[in-house]
């Protein structure tokens, strides 16, 4: 670690290469002794959103403390999903982006670093292939035959049918935690695989459906309020973290342009799957659609019933976190129907003279007009494949 001073006499911590870390950077401020008090300060007045309570003495404090630290690498520290001490890591974070302190929000940081890992699924170059297999089965097959995804596979899988004595039919604490270590541990390339495989026939869809053991992990005997489990997740570092994660990377774009506003499909998988695990686990709401969201109502929301349809809709009408997941489990998403049009439009004269080219312009602009059909991830296209390569 370096010391710097900075002109207001602040001292300004200078990390290293990969310094992000809010443990690293929480360990060299109580190292420091005067970092160290600040950000004990600042710990007391979010404490139970203590802030609020304070007195006008009392919040000058907090805001000095906080303007301080603003000033150290606390500032920009984030944290690695699934790292060990997670959620110490995190209550570093919030301690500076607490919202409730004066109304101060940090909104260029995010609680996690970017993941190198997301990649995009868009796979246009077997997109001829999808319907001649069984994803669904193969992602299965291709996890069974990793030693990582295996084995996270079946401990999730045998923590969430086991019963339990005091909680009955599941341990859903202990469920929870084994479908969070298995999204978190295993590389996308299997868990998206197994999440967002595509289907054509409702067995198919059901087994996808039964990926994360709803059973224990989703479903209860009655849904509970939204904005209630939204409290509950917000009252826990790790769930805040990632429901914010989520609503960061699958911001939809302008409608205009659609998708997301990130452009990054990979990011936005991978923060859907940090959800999984968390008080609001998202699912498939059914084996019919391709429609996901957490096990909850809007039922009993009171004049927050906007609020609480707001929330759902971030799941259920997600133009972003559609064309995320449509790419392995559909024929277009919207990112492809956009990359294709434009090819298409670029050779009109001839993608006229095409069945397959004039069935893809008929979907696309019925996905572009927002008519929610299914067609998408059964139709079969792979005619467009064969006659456009004939043509270029």
């Amino acid at each position: 670690w370096r010391i710097q001073v900075s002109l207001s006499g602040v001292p300004r911590l200078a990390l290293s290469a990969g310094g992000s870390d809010c443990l690293r950077a929480g360990d060299a401020c109580s190292g420091d002794d005067s970092c160290s008090p600040r950000l004990r300060t600042l710990r007391q007045c979010v404490a139970g959103d203590g802030s609020v309570k304070l007195g006008p003495g009392a919040r000058n404090q907090c805001e000095n403390a906080m303007t301080a630290l603003l000033s150290t690498p606390l500032r920009g520290c984030q944290c690695k999903r699934g790292m060990k001490r997670e959620k110490n890591c995190l209550s570093i974070y919030w301690s500076l982006h607490q919202s409730v302190l004066h109304g101060l929000s940090l909104v260029e940081s995010f609680p996690y670093e970017a993941e190198e890992r997301g990649s995009d699924y868009v796979r246009l170059a077997s997109i001829a292939a999808v319907t001649a297999v069984n994803r669904c089965l193969d992602a299965t097959k291709a996890c069974n035959i990793d030693e990582t995804c295996q084995k996270l596979r079946t401990e999730y899988v045998s923590a969430c049918i086991q019963p339990s004595a005091r909680s009955g039919p599941c341990n859903r604490p202990k469920c929870s935690k084994a479908l969070r270590k298995f999204f978190d541990r295993v590389p996308p390339d299997y868990t998206h695989e197994l999440l967002f495989c595509p289907c054509t026939d409702t067995a198919c869809a059901e087994r996808r459906r039964q990926t994360v053991v709803p059973a224990c992990s989703y479903e209860d005997k009655d849904k509970p309020n939204c904005l209630a489990q939204l409290r509950v997740c917000k009252a826990d570092y790790v769930c805040r973290s990632r429901w914010t994660q989520f609503q960061y990377d699958c911001q939809p774009g302008e409608p205009s342009a659609g998708g997301c506003q990130q452009e990054n499909y990979g990011a936005c998988l991978l923060a859907y799957t940090g959800l999984i695990g968390s008080t609001i686990t998202p699912n498939y709401l059914d084996n019919s659609t391709l429609d996901v969201g957490p096990w909850c109502s809007c039922a009993a929301s009171g004049n927050q019933r906007e609020q609480c349809g707001d929330f759902l809709a971030f799941f259920h009408d997600n133009v972003c976190l559609s064309d995320a997941r449509a790419p392995s489990g559909s024929w277009l998403s919207g990112k492809f129907c956009r990359s294709a049009e434009t090819f298409l439009f670029s050779v009109v004269s001839a993608a006229q003279k095409l069945p397959s080219c004039r069935k893809l312009i008929s979907v696309c602009a019925d996905k572009r007009r927002g008519v929610k059909e299914n067609r998408w991830e059964t139709a079969d296209l792979s005619g467009f494949v064969v006659e456009t390569s004939h043509q270029t």
